[in-house]
């Protein structure tokens, strides 16, 4: 037979009798489930152990949640130092705040580091601490409900001693009265005196281990009878404490933290306006060749595109009869009048501009001034006569052209490409120098960005009397009509 293993200090009586309690409360468990026996309550004591369970319960909830709370901000400052370092990388040298980037992104990193160390302090510690408490008072409620047993089986075993007296005391006279017989004289006496001192020896001991199990009992049972309830008023201290605490230490992280992204925000708003600066010095020194075609407008919200000069115009038999008489009378004779009052008319300073200096000299040098006044108004007069002629019949063709094409119903009005302009895009319109085209309405006025129209040319509107063809250009690309 194999014999029980003992540790140091533990002797056999000692494990003798832990096994004899364990079967003595096992038997009054048992007893008192089937009702034949009586057990003590506390209606006060088990309604301080229904709070402390429910306490210990929702503080354990409390200190998981706190976890996962720091594990999550944790798991933010990592992600939030990543997204910061990815910016420090990519913000070159020479843009502007390169410092300020690196000191702001030095400051977001130790302002997180604070804040997880803070809650661990604050919050974590004082949780684990107001924990701590627990396990020791679950280990004495047992104790207690071990002790509780105990004193009922001592009170039990009492009770039972004291009511088997009288019977005892019957069976053992029987017997001693024949002993006595068969005894000598003198032995009677002695036997007698030792059935007495055996009954009032197990008397005693009942009274002695009642009186042992219930001290130990009420000792337990008085400290927790006042720690429960002082513990259980303690929770709502303790939980004012740890949210104000955390609600404190977020709300300051937090206000840090917006001022970090202020000044970060406030940086980057300089580099935008710097690099806009930039790129609009460097369209103002950009200059164009000669007779090359204008910028195209980047962004019609910011840059408003350039309207080109008007190309130089050279005389023709379309100008004005007037102007042409006029120059001549201006140049020639200031003094003359070859035409009636009502047939004058000032003449046009861009036409004057524009004529070519070539006849204005021939016309002003010493030997056109040897000049006959009759011969000059002569040739003034059939000059004015051919010009007019011609003026009329080009009206005629122009009035013919304009009644037989109909407009689009959207129709704004007509301008002439004066360069070339190659689409970008699938919705643009390609122009030649030269081309003429018609003007109409954006079907949605949202749609119109300033310095483009939209158009079709006249020839495809002509040949298919269609709008399909209709695309936005450049305004600064052409000349109105």
């Amino acid at each position: 037979m194999a014999e029980l293993p003992m540790g140091k200090g533990v002797s056999a009586g000692k494990i003798a009798s832990n096994v004899q309690k364990k079967i003595t409360r096992a038997q009054e468990k048992v007893l008192q489930k089937l009702g034949k026996a009586d057990e003590t309550k506390d209606l006060a004591f088990e309604e301080g152990v229904i709070n402390f369970n429910k306490q210990l319960v929702e503080g354990t909830k409390l200190q998981k949640d706190l976890r996962a709370y720091l594990a999550a901000v944790k798991a933010m400052h990592e992600s939030s130092r990543r997204l910061y370092e990815c910016l420090d990388d990519m913000y070159e040298n020479d843009w502007y705040g390169r410092k300020d980037v690196d000191s702001i992104c030095e400051d977001s990193d130790l302002l997180w580091t604070d804040f997880h160390q803070k809650l661990v302090d604050h919050a974590l510690i004082s949780m684990d601490t107001y924990l701590g408490q627990f396990p020791d008072i679950k280990a004495r409620i047992a104790k207690r409900d071990r002790k509780l047993v105990d004193f009922d089986s001592a009170r039990h075993n009492f009770a039972a001693v004291n009511k088997g007296k009288k019977k005892e005391g019957i069976k053992i006279t029987k017997p001693a009265s024949l002993l006595e017989r068969a005894a000598p004289g003198w032995a009677q006496g002695i036997l007698s005196a030792h059935n007495v001192a055996q009954t009032s020896l197990s008397r005693s001991q009942a009274e002695e281990e009642l009186e042992r199990a219930q001290k130990v009992f009420e000792e337990i049972n008085i400290d927790l009878q006042e720690e429960l309830p002082s513990l259980w008023n303690s929770r709502v201290g303790f939980y004012v404490n740890t949210f104000q605490s955390v609600a404190g230490l977020e709300e300051k992280f937090h206000r840090e933290m917006g001022k970090i992204n202020q000044n970060l925000n406030d940086t980057l708003v300089k580099l935008e306006n710097q690099d806009m600066s930039s790129e609009r010095t460097q369209d103002a020194n950009h200059t164009l060749s000669p007779g090359g075609p204008p910028a195209i407008p980047k962004s019609p919200s910011k840059l408003k595109p350039a309207v080109p000069p008007p190309p130089k115009v050279t005389p023709s038999k379309d100008m004005k009869q007037e102007s042409i008489i006029n120059l001549f009378g201006e140049a020639a004779t200031p003094n003359i009048s070859v035409t009636s009052p009502t047939q004058y008319e000032a003449p046009a300073t861009a036409n004057l501009l524009d004529m070519d200096l070539d006849s204005l000299q021939a016309a002003t040098t010493p030997a056109a001034q040897n000049w006959d006044p009759w011969e000059a108004t002569e040739k003034a007069v059939v000059t004015e006569e051919a010009v007019a002629e011609t003026v009329s019949e080009t009206a005629a063709v122009t009035t013919e052209t304009t009644e037989s094409v109909e407009m689009p119903e959207a129709f704004l009005f007509k301008v002439k490409a004066m360069h070339d302009y190659n689409a970008n895009d699938s919705d643009e319109l390609e122009l030649k120098a030269g081309d003429v085209v018609l003007v109409v309405n954006f079907e949605n006025p949202d749609e119109q960005d300033e310095g483009w129209l939209m158009g079709v040319k006249e020839s495809d509107w002509i040949q298919h009397k269609d709008l399909g063809k209709k695309g936005v250009f450049p305004e600064n690309f052409t000349q109105r009509m």
